[in-house]
């Protein structure tokens, strides 16, 4: 008998698409008003600072050397590569929606990859749902004409932001283990931190255009993206197949040009509306558990043996029988 999902872990899909879409349009604002690294070494530092104090008082049991080890990598996967690489990328001039198509690749690279390294198959349906997805998000491109005259560079970063996400999804699921959010959060993110203040201290004049739209972006980035959508998205990781979680990413593309319409001006033609419909059924045979395999006929009895004292009544009788007849 199978335990019922809890409620939260329901909610957890839709709740960490909505954050984590509307951050590709937030990032894209954000780094109008500073540099890439500068902006996510002040993402990383504000969000140690508020999660310092939280640890001080919770005080989570933290993993021993080995698991800090594993949280560490995948924070540097995530938070530096991923998140880094993306920046760059706005920063270069690359679409939010054009960021968000290459990302969404994501579920075939795991789909790839998941069956040798973490021991998961993808089945019939489930390859006709991550094709499904993947045409859905070609439409949603094509429909805001986010395929465009990119930059070689950028584009270059966002490919390499794609390997890092996939990267730290297949690591966290090969060798992550349930760790208190709070502990989780302050190993990766000081990762972050350590890595994008020194590079953005070295590379960049760190210097920030202090406006409200900034401080809203920031805001949002830390406490949306940072610790919420975060946490969501390695708590669904650990409870779920690699490749299901990993399917979500197929609505982001369509999701984030619903968010980029009023925040970045850009419209959303008929065209994309389609190609997120198709990319939501494609989610949606990913996402749906195969139903239980039936339980196998129980073997039929074994004969009862006659017992001993009635097999000796048979056989004396045997004996009896000739005499009977002499």
């Amino acid at each position: 008998m199978t335990r019922a999902r809890p409620f939260w872990l329901l909610a957890a899909p839709a709740i960490f698409l909505i954050l984590w879409s509307a951050g590709f349009a937030v990032a894209k604002l954000a780094v109008e008003h500073a540099q890439p690294l500068t902006v996510l070494a002040l993402r990383y530092s504000l969000v140690l600072i508020l999660l310092i104090p939280v640890a001080a008082v919770v005080r989570p049991r933290f993993p021993g050397r080995r698991g800090i080890l594993d949280v560490a990598v995948v924070g540097f996967l995530i938070q530096v590569m991923y998140f880094g690489l993306c920046y760059i990328a706005f920063k270069s001039g690359v679409s939010a929606g054009g960021v968000a198509i290459v990302v969404c690749l994501q579920p075939i690279l795991v789909a790839l990859i998941a069956p040798r390294l973490v021991g998961e198959r993808v089945g019939p349906r489930g390859w006709l749902g991550l094709v499904l997805g993947l045409a859905g998000a070609a439409l949603a491109i094509f429909g805001r004409s986010a395929v465009q005259a990119e930059n070689a560079f950028g584009v270059t970063c966002t490919v390499l932001a794609l390997v890092g996400i996939t990267a730290g999804t297949l690591y966290e699921k090969r060798f992550g283990s349930s760790h208190h959010p709070v502990a989780s959060n302050l190993i990766q993110y000081a990762v972050g931190a350590a890595c994008c203040v020194p590079l953005a201290l070295l590379t960049e004049d760190t210097a920030i255009d202090w406006t409200p739209g900034f401080a809203w972006s920031m805001a949002y980035l830390v406490l949306a993206n940072s610790l919420l959508a975060m946490t969501l998205l390695l708590a669904m990781i650990r409870a779920g197949e690699v490749a299901r979680v990993s399917a979500l990413f197929y609505l982001v593309p369509a999701l984030s040009a619903l968010f980029a319409w009023p925040m970045l001006g850009e419209a959303m033609p008929p065209l994309t509306w389609a190609g997120m419909a198709l990319a939501a059924v494609g989610v949606a045979l990913v996402s749906r558990k195969p139903p239980a395999p039936a339980a196998p006929a129980a073997p039929p009895a074994p004969k009862a043996k006659p017992s001993r004292g009635r097999t000796n009544r048979r056989r004396g009788r045997r004996k009896a029988s000739p005499a009977k007849r002499g």
